[in-house]
């Protein structure tokens, strides 16, 4: 199934049904009076987070929903049938934003979570309401309200406790599949890794967390190289980075560079995110000699200038990864512990992940709009066809990468 992580849909809860202007007409009930009924009300519209769907793929391509109107109202004091209430499903993690506002409707991060973004419109009043010892034969009635009318976007960010940092093929998707029971794909050529994948990973017994795997990152991401800056946004949700660098690049390269590039991208994709926990894996030891091992490891620390956490693995021969997996697992439970505690730390923590989904939220639109300039610039100097798929619309999840050409 394609990941599609963002969609933009317009809904409109169902009218609310009209009130009726009737008598009573019974045999030997002379003058019997009014007796028209109200109007139903419309049917809502409802977001709701459920963990059976993994992707906002639907709203890809099916973009407008309607609920029900609402019947009218009828003689005998009969109301009318309410609209049917529409719930959509969409994945854990997702947040609802209001397009015109900018708004944030609700945040869906339990299974079952549900939000109303559209009410449906109240139903008009029968001519019952209006009789009065002057108005005996009142002739009015109301018309139902219209439902309400929306344009939201959709937003999914990966709940993870742990998100994978790092170039293409530092061996991330390896690491993950050596911790976890995740069955990401592996192969020996870069961006191997098209979509988020998640993973729970056993520290103990009833002691787990979930890590995120985010396709790599390579040097001028902010600028749209490789595949851009689209997927940072799943990190926002994480409390630990873990950065993995792999000390023997296939390619060739310095991996302390590799390491300043990542952390350069990360600092100008989001400052707030760049200030979150993280752990540093010196990945694919294996590959080097023991007798130099740990000469090169240091040399590399001292590159960068880590004085941080640090550890040396080899995902392929699952080497290093349980100590790794030990000290990520405390780590997020003494957060866990000092949110319940502390409440001034749990506030300060609150308002941190608040500025950092703000943070992350303007910068992957400012990307969007970057990319649209990007193809109406090249539509403009004739480099696409009239096969070119149009991104006027809008909506770009349909944008897989952010090529630089």
């Amino acid at each position: 199934m394609r990941f599609v992580d963002e969609a933009v849909i317009t809904v409109e809860a169902g009218d609310g049904g009209n009130g009726v202007a009737s008598f009573r007409r019974e045999k030997f009930v002379p003058f019997g009076g009014p007796d028209g009924g109200d109007g139903g009300r419309g049917g809502c519209i409802y977001v709701e987070a459920d963990n059976d769907t993994s992707t906002l793929v639907d709203y890809r391509y099916t973009r407008r929903f309607r609920a029900e109107r609402a019947k009218n109202g009828r003689g005998a004091n009969c109301a009318g049938r309410g609209g049917e209430d529409t719930i959509l499903k969409v994945p854990v993690g997702t947040t609802i934003v209001d397009v015109e506002s900018g708004d944030i409707i609700g945040d869906l991060v339990a299974d079952g979570q549900r939000v109303m973004v559209a009410a449906g419109g109240q139903g008009g009043l029968g001519n019952t309401h209006f009789k009065s010892s002057t108005n005996r034969s009142p002739r009015k009635c109301t018309h139902g309200i219209k439902g309400e009318f929306r344009e939201i976007r959709l937003e999914l960010k990966v709940l993870a406790d742990v998100g994978l940092l790092g170039m293409p093929n530092a061996g991330k998707s390896t690491f993950i599949r050596a911790v976890s029971a995740a069955k990401p794909k592996v192969a020996d050529y870069p961006f191997t890794t098209m979509v988020p994948n998640l993973g729970v990973v056993d520290a103990d017994s009833h002691r787990s967390f979930v890590m995120a795997d985010i396709p790599g990152l390579i040097e001028g991401a902010s600028e749209g190289a490789g595949l851009g800056i689209r997927f940072l946004k799943h990190l926002a949700r994480t409390r630990i980075l873990l950065h993995i660098i792999d000390v023997q690049p296939i390619d060739g390269s310095d991996p302390a560079y590799n390491a300043k590039a990542i952390v350069e991208e990360l600092k100008k994709f989001s400052p707030t995110l760049a200030k979150l926990p993280v752990v540093l894996v010196l990945n694919k030891v294996d590959q080097l000699e023991e007798s130099t091992r740990e000469e090169w490891c240091q040399h590399i620390l001292d590159e960068i200038q880590w004085e941080g956490p640090v550890f040396q693995t080899s995902g392929l021969m699952s080497e290093g990864t349980k100590d790794v997996v030990y000290y990520l697992m405390d780590e997020i439970e003494q957060q866990r512990e000092r949110e319940v505690e502390d409440p001034e730390y749990a506030a300060a923590m609150k308002a941190f992940r608040d500025q950092l989904e703000a943070e992350t939220r303007e910068q992957t639109i400012a990307a969007k709009e970057a990319y649209r300039e990007m193809r109406r610039q090249q539509r403009l100097e004739g480099l696409l066809g009239d096969d070119d798929e149009d991104d006027e619309d809008g909506d770009d999840s349909d944008m897989e990468v952010f090529y630089v050409r």
